[in-house]
């Protein structure tokens, strides 16, 4: 019976370690250096590493590297992360029915730590001075305004630090057309409102 253990304990340290050496041979792409969402990705944004034992995990071949350059990433992309085919969308930057945009936000008209990918309503809100009349429910005009408020939802795409005062982001955002449309002909101040995952 010790001899029949030993046996068996012999063949599975043999295929195991077979089955090693045949997958530490296969290379695939991983990511070197942070990937925003809509960025489209460089070829100094992969490299490729060794993985032992990847089935099931759907990752891209080293040798595929040419067919995803130029891609944009669908997601925000970690460096040292792994890539799959699902984290990459078409050439074309922004996909068909949606554009980009570029809003500035004042300090603590966004929430703390926002970042690429998350989804946020955005809202602008008309300046009111001196005199004027403060906008009544029923005044909107259009289906992205209501009570004189511009109103969208988006993905964000990269924050920056604002130049124009401290405190202040550049924040750029995917949304459809004729919503960024509206938005960025909109006047007056914008607040991000950052919402849960979709569910």
């Amino acid at each position: 019976m010790v001899l029949g253990a030993l046996l068996v304990l012999a063949t599975v340290v043999v295929f195991w370690q077979v089955d090693l050496r045949v997958n530490a041979d296969q290379s695939y792409l991983a990511v070197a250096r942070p990937v925003s969402a809509g960025q489209v990705i460089a070829d100094a944004d992969l490299r490729v590493v060794r993985v032992a034992n990847a089935s099931g995990l759907a990752l891209l071949p080293a040798g595929e590297r040419s067919q995803w350059v130029g891609r944009s990433a669908v997601v925000p992309l970690a460096a040292g992360s792994l890539l799959t085919a699902e984290q990459v969308g078409p050439v074309a930057w922004p996909p068909a029915g949606q554009a980009v945009i570029a809003l500035p936000v004042k300090p603590g008209r966004a929430p703390a730590g926002l970042a690429a990918g998350a989804r946020v309503v955005v809202l602008v809100v008309p300046a009111v001075t001196a005199g004027q009349p403060v906008p009544q429910p029923g005044s909107s005009t259009g289906p992205n305004s209501v009570a004189g408020v511009r109103r969208g939802v988006a993905t964000v795409v990269s924050v920056e630090a604002g130049a124009d005062q401290v405190g202040s982001q550049l924040v750029t955002l995917l949304l459809a057309a004729d919503t960024a449309e509206a938005v960025a002909s909109a006047s007056g101040d914008v607040s991000l409102v950052q919402l849960g995952p979709q569910g």
